[in-house]
C-alpha cells in the first residue's frame, strides 16, 4: 500500500515532529511504500518567501527574507554580527517590546549568534503578526487557528469555519498538498494531530482529500487520543474516514526515519531568552522517544489513564543507541531531544554507558523526575555521555501537596538531584504548578520561597509556572473527592473532552484570594530570578495582594 504521512500546520519550525518518522519506520518494516510530509515547514517556507511577501505589500521584508532564512538555517552565519548590531532588519512591534537591559544581560554587547537569532526571530514574528492582522486571522508560527480547537466542547464554530472558502494561507497549504498527492498517488493518508493548533489544518487537508481523491483518510495523534475518547460528532467524518485511538503502539519499537523530510528548510528560532525555551526552539534536534509511557504514572494531575502515558514499555539500551546512530546518519545531526513523559533513570544509565562504550560524540536532553536515583555518580556519567539539560516537575514545591498528589518525590530529593545535575554541568529547568485543590496562599508563598532559594543556590537555571487544570483522564479528575474537590459537571461534550470544572467539597469558590494576581506574581518573580535579579528581595514584595510571610521552616 502507498501511505502518505502528514504533519499539518503548525508544530515547531526548528525540527521535525517525530510521529510520522516513527510511523514510517513501522510501515516500511511491514512492506508499505511510504512518504512523509511536514506541511507546516513547507507552508512556512512558501509564506516566508520573497514572492508572497511582495504580494502582500511587505517590500523591504521581501528583500531580506531570503538572507534571514539562510541565517536561521545555519547556512550563512556571517550575517550574525550585522543582525545583532541592528543595522539590517526593519524593526516592528516586536522590537518595540524589547527590554534593552535584559537583551544586553542575555547576549552581551558583542554581535553574538544567539543575539542575532533572537532579533531575526522577532523579524519573522513581525511578519507573522502582519499576516495574521491583514491577510489571514488563523496564521501563527507554531499553531494554526488554535482558538477554534482549544477546549472546544462542540464542533460548530470549527465546522462553520471549515465550510467557508479557504483563506489565502489555506489555499497555499492545499496547493502544497495537491502537489504531493499528484506526485505520490497515495492509497491511504494518515494525518497526525499532536496539538490543538494542528486540528484546523488537518481537517482542511482531510476535506480536500475527501473531495478530490479516493484515498482512505485517517486522523490520529496526541490531540484525538486525549480529546476525542468520548467523541460523539458524526460530522467529523466529512473530513476523514477513520479516527485512530490508541493505534500503532508498536511504532515505538521501530527506529524513526527522518530521511525524506526537507531538513534544510527548518528555522532555528529564539523567541524568548528563557534558556530552556531557547533549547527547545533553537537548533535542529533529532526528536526521539527512549521509552513508551511513564514508569511512575501515578501523579494526580497527569492523564495517567491514557495508554500512551499509563502503559509503560522500555527497550534495551543497545536498541536505543542503535536508533540514535541510524538517525544521525539520516539527519547528519548529533543532538537528540528525548520527548518521553519521563526518562527512566536505569535506562538512562545503560544508554549513557552504551554511548561511551561505542565512543560516540553527541548531545541529548529530555524530561526526568527529580528523584533520589540522580546521584552525583549518575549525573557525572550522563554528562560524560552527552546530556546537556533536563526538565522536570517540582510542581507545587510543598511536601504536603507533593504527597497528596502522589508525586513520589520530596523537596529535599528534588534539591539534591538538581544540585548533582548542576555540579555535573547539566542545565536544569523545573515546571511549577499553582492552584492545586486545597493549596493555601501560605503554601504558594512558601513554594516561591523554595524556588527563590534554588535559583539563589544556582541549582536551577530555568523555570516556568502554570495553573493546575483538572482533566477527565487524571486521578484528580477520576476521584476529585480524594483531593478535597468535586467536579461541577460530569456530562461528556459531543466534541472535545479533557479539562473539567471543579470546586471545593464545601461548594465554595475555588480560592479565597485573587488567583490570577498570584499567578502573575509567581511568573514575574521567576522571570527576574532567571535573570539573576531580585534574589535578595522578600518574596512577598512580588505580590500585588496581601500575602503571609514564608513559613519559619522555610
Amino acid at each position: 500500500m502507498r501511505i502518505l504521512l502528514l504533519t499539518p500546520p503548525l508544530t515547531q519550525l526548528n525540527t521535525p515532529y517525530p510521529a510520522t518518522a516513527y510511523l514510517k519506520g513501522l510501515y516500511v518494516a511491514q512492506g508499505h511504500t511510504v512518504r512523509q510530509v511536514d506541511l507546516g515547514v513547507e507552508l512556512a517556507d512558501r509564506v516566508l518567501s520573497e514572492g508572497f511577501l511582495r504580494h502582500i505589500g511587505l517590500e523591504r521584508e521581501a528583500r531580506l527574507i531570503g538572507p534571514v532564512k539562510r541565517f536561521l538555517r545555519g547556512q550563512d552565519d556571517t550575517l550574525g554580527p550585522r543582525i545583532a548590531n541592528r543595522s539590517l532588519l526593519p524593526e516592528g512591534k516586536r522590537f518595540q517590546q524589547l527590554d534593552e537591559d535584559n537583551l544586553e544581560w542575555s547576549f552581551g554587547v558583542a554581535g553574538t549568534t544567539d543575539k542575532a537569532l533572537h532579533l531575526a526571530t522577532l523579524f519573522i514574528e513581525d511578519i507573522a503578526d502582519h499576516i495574521r492582522e491583514q491577510v489571514d486571522p488563523h496564521f501563527d508560527l507554531v499553531r494554526y487557528a488554535e482558538y477554534l480547537s482549544n477546549d472546544a466542547p462542540v464542533f460548530d464554530p470549527l465546522y462553520d469555519e471549515l465550510l467557508r472558502e479557504p483563506t489565502p494561507i489555506d489555499s497555499i497549504m492545499l496547493s502544497l498538498l495537491e502537489k504531493v498527492v499528484e506526485e505520490f498517488c497515495p492509497e491511504q493518508v494518515d494525518i497526525t494531530v499532536p496539538f490543538p493548533g494542528c486540528l484546523y489544518g488537518a481537517l482542511r487537508c482531510g476535506q480536500w482529500l475527501k473531495k478530490h481523491t479516493s484515498s482512505q483518510v485517517e486522523l490520529g495523534g496526541g490531540f484525538p487520543n486525549t480529546e476525542w475518547r468520548q467523541l460523539n460528532e458524526p460530522r467529523i467524518y466529512e473530513f476523514c474516514d477513520k479516527v485512530v485511538i490508541d493505534g500503532h503502539p508498536e511504532a515505538i519499537d521501530y527506529c524513526p526515519d527522518f530521511s525524506d523530510l526537507p531538513l534544510d528548510k527548518y528555522l532555528s528560532l529564539t523567541e524568548i531568552t528563557n534558556p530552556m525555551h531557547r533549547l527547545w526552539s533553537q537548533g535542529r534536534w533529532n526528536k526521539m522517544v527512549m521509552a513508551q509511557g511513564c514508569y511512575w504514572h501515578r501523579c494526580a494531575f497527569c492523564d495517567t489513564s491514557l495508554p500512551y502515558i499509563g502503559d509503560y514499555r522500555a527497550p534495551q539500551a543497545s536498541v536505543v543507541v542503535d536508533c540514535m546512530e541510524r538517525v544521525m546518519g539520516q539527519t547528519e545531526r548529533t543532538g537528540f531531544h528525548f520527548v518521553d513523559e519521563a526518562l527512566p533513570p536505569k535506562l538512562l544509565h545503560d544508554v549513557a554507558e552504551e554511548i561511551l562504550r561505542r565512543g560516540l560524540t553527541l548531545s541529548f536532553w529530555g524530561n526526568i523526575r527529580f528523584e533520589k536515583a540522580y546521584t552525583a555518580d549518575l549525573c557525572d556519567l550522563l554528562a560524560e555521555a552527552g546530556m546537556v539539560a533536563v526538565s522536570g516537575g517540582l510542581e507545587v514545591a510543598s511536601d504536603r501537596l507533593l504527597k497528596l498528589m502522589d508525586k513520589g518525590v520530596t523537596i529535599q530529593q528534588t534539591a539534591d538531584a538538581c544540585r548533582h545535575l548542576r555540579d555535573a554541568g547539566i542545565m536544569v529547568h523545573t515546571y511549577l504548578m499553582y492552584g492545586f485543590p486545597t493549596e493555601t496562599l501560605q503554601e504558594t508563598v512558601d513554594a516561591l520561597e523554595t524556588v527563590r532559594r534554588m535559583f539563589d543556590e544556582g541549582i536551577v537555571q530555568s523555570a516556568f509556572w502554570h495553573r493546575y487544570a483538572m482533566t477527565c483522564h487524571s486521578p484528580s479528575g477520576h476521584h476529585p473527592e480524594a483531593f478535597g474537590s468535586r467536579r461541577t459537571g460530569t456530562a461528556a461534550h459531543p466534541f472535545c473532552n479533557n479539562e473539567v470544572d471543579w470546586e471545593p467539597l464545601d461548594g465554595g469558590p475555588q480560592f479565597s484570594y485573587d488567583i490570577e494576581a498570584v499567578g502573575a506574581a509567581l511568573r514575574l518573580a521567576t522571570y527576574n530570578y532567571m535573570n539573576g535579579l531580585g534574589l535578595d528581595q522578600p518574596v512577598r514584595s512580588w505580590f500585588p495582594i496581601k500575602v503571609p510571610k514564608p513559613s519559619q521552616r522555610q
